[in-house]
């Protein structure tokens, strides 16, 4: 049975329900009841695999949605079809208001806004150099409103089924909504692969040609840290969603996501949170450092420890650390931002990572948005100061990142959010699959080591789709 598409059943208004399900430890077999639904999304927590995630968050067939590109977004809902150039944030702002309603208690989201902002949707309120085509990248913005979904708690071994009243054909589903989401299958059994190597977009000499550049930079007194990455490219043959399922195993990650969106299938499987907002109270959690992991007990407990001491790593992390406090001062109390946590590590199933917890107690008169815009695109992924970084990374590198490096989350009717940042990320587009891979580099840092970190975080893709590790990932081998 399918479920109603955008823009049905507007003129309607209930009441928030929650409805208590049986609970199921592995949520992707309960997304395969949605896979082939309108704009499905599956915010994907990790669990059983991960120890940080907690909640999942599964839904489809949004009754609104907006899609921006090249200065346009098109809105599609019951007023029918429009196209705005307005600021995007701001059409979001407007087709998030109404009656604003309370938190439920431990549920994180009954309804709102789910998708994607692409790193390049940062041109629209910042000056940045155009240099790179557009080439075919996804849409800057694809976010649906969802009246239902379905929440999954890990920790406390319970589920929900939600919803908001925001759209009449819920209320119309509501009894098979239940019965769909009580009843998970594993898959019909198909298949996919890659028909064509993954290769790098660029050869080992021009990564280290660019790492030069950035080098010269840092010297000069440009900038102190730039992320630079690259890009990887491959053909997929069929479903992506079950592409997806194997990254998950292979990179089980705590902001994990798949989305069907609008001409693009994006999955991710990111270890880092951008921005967390519930009741107020404003959390983010840089990513910087990276070594990689072995399965000896030992040798494993060394990197982690060398990663735990190395002043490179320590100087680089606290930049980007004080570029957030930056940030989230602009739109927080004064006096209440804070670091609770410093240089933590934090094993992966490749790598370990350092992390840091910035918090902080948003404004009165700021809202979700205005925090994203305020922090949009995180400083973890282009660098310190953030603007020139961003100016020196469209120079260097060879094509637009689109929805790499940008957000993947929610937006609740409440007020609360909750988003990654977009890396270990993969899009599918007719077939053709791309992700990048990068690291910050500052002044002490050493070519060969750099390089091999992307693809130290590159290697759980290349397991997920059965392709053998690359020594030397560019083209021909250089």
């Amino acid at each position: 049975m399918t479920l109603s598409g955008p823009g049905e059943g507007r003129n309607f208004h209930m009441t928030r329900r929650i409805q208590t399900l049986p609970y199921y430890r592995d949520s992707a077999d309960l997304f395969e009841r949605i896979r082939h639904e309108p704009w499905p999304i599956f915010l994907d927590s990790g669990r059983p695999m991960v120890a940080q995630g907690r909640f999942d968050i599964l839904t489809s067939s949004p009754f609104m949605t907006l899609v921006t590109q090249g200065g346009e977004t098109e809105i599609d809902g019951s007023g029918g079809h429009r196209v705005s150039t307005a600021d995007p944030l701001e059409l979001l702002r407007e087709a998030l208001a109404s009656t604003a309603t309370e938190p439920p208690l431990d549920i994180p989201f009954t309804g709102g806004a789910i998708g994607y902002f692409s790193y390049d949707l940062a041109r629209r309120w910042e000056r940045m150099p155009a240099k790179n085509p557009k080439d075919d990248e996804p849409a800057e913005m694809a976010i649906g409103l969802y009246d239902w979904a379905l929440v999954v708690d890990h920790e406390e071994q319970v589920s929900w089924l939600v919803c908001e009243g925001r759209d009449a054909q819920t209320a119309e589903r509501w009894e098979f909504l239940l019965n769909l989401m009580a009843h998970p299958v594993s898959g019909d059994g198909a298949q996919c692969q890659v028909t064509r190597p993954i290769e790098a977009d660029i050869s080992r000499n021009h990564y280290g040609e660019q790492f030069g550049a950035i080098q010269r930079y840092i010297r000069d007194g440009d900038c102190y840290q730039v992320n630079f990455a690259q890009r990887f490219q491959g053909v997929l043959e069929g479903d992506p969603w079950l592409a997806y399922r194997r990254l998950r195993l292979s990179n089980p990650a705590p902001f994990s996501a798949f989305f069907d969106g609008p001409s693009v299938s994006v999955l991710s499987s990111s270890p880092e949170r951008f921005l967390h907002l519930r009741e107020g109270h404003v959390q983010t959690r840089p990513i910087k450092g990276t070594t990689k992991r072995s399965q000896d007990p030992e040798t494993d407990r060394r990197l982690r420890e060398a990663l735990r001491s190395s002043d490179k790593d320590l100087a680089e992390n606290l930049m980007i650390v004080d570029l957030l406090r930056n940030d989230l001062g602009r739109v927080c109390r004064p006096g209440t931002v804070r670091v609770p946590q410093l240089f933590d590590i934090e094993s992966f199933a490749q790598v370990h990572h350092m992390v840091s917890t910035v918090e902080g107690d948003l404004a009165a008169d700021r809202d979700a948005l205005d925090l994203l815009r305020a922090c949009f695109p995180g400083g973890s992924i282009t660098g310190a100061p953030k603007l020139r970084a961003m100016e020196i990374i469209e120079e260097l590198e060879d094509c637009r990142r689109g929805i790499y490096c940008g957000s993947i989350g929610y937006i609740g009717f409440d007020g609360a959010m909750d988003t990654n940042i977009a890396i270990r990320t993969i899009t599918v587009r007719d077939g053709n699959l791309a992700f990048w891979t990068g690291g910050g580099i500052v002044a002490d840092s050493e070519e060969a080591a750099e390089y091999q970190e992307t693809l130290d975080k590159a290697s759980a893709i290349f397991e997920a789709f059965l392709v053998q590790g690359m020594k030397d990932a560019g083209p021909g081998g250089e």
